[in-house]
């Protein structure tokens, strides 16, 4: 299974469109426009198809995770001074 495939799924199972991969990259500050997007969801033997790299696939992914969990609470510092 591809990349590609995979994305192909998590779109279909998850009913996202273009914009909204599109917006869920924005948030991991991964900037991709429409048309590049719409290159990794063509048959392989289109001319203008494209190979989802693992760079892609990783940032969506996490961009997926902030999309459904929202983003991470800030850390709270402990005290660290021993009395």
């Amino acid at each position: 299974m591809t990349n590609n495939d995979i994305l192909k799924k998590l779109r279909v199972a998850l009913k996202l469109r273009d914009d909204d991969i599109v917006k869920i990259l924005d948030l991991v500050d991964f900037r991709i426009s429409k048309s590049e997007l719409g290159a990794f969801f063509r048959k392989e033997d289109h001319p203008k198809y494209m190979e989802c790299g693992d760079q892609i696939l990783r940032n969506f992914l996490n961009g997926l995770v902030i999309h459904m969990r929202g983003p991470m609470p800030p850390k709270k510092e402990e005290n660290k001074k021993s009395s």
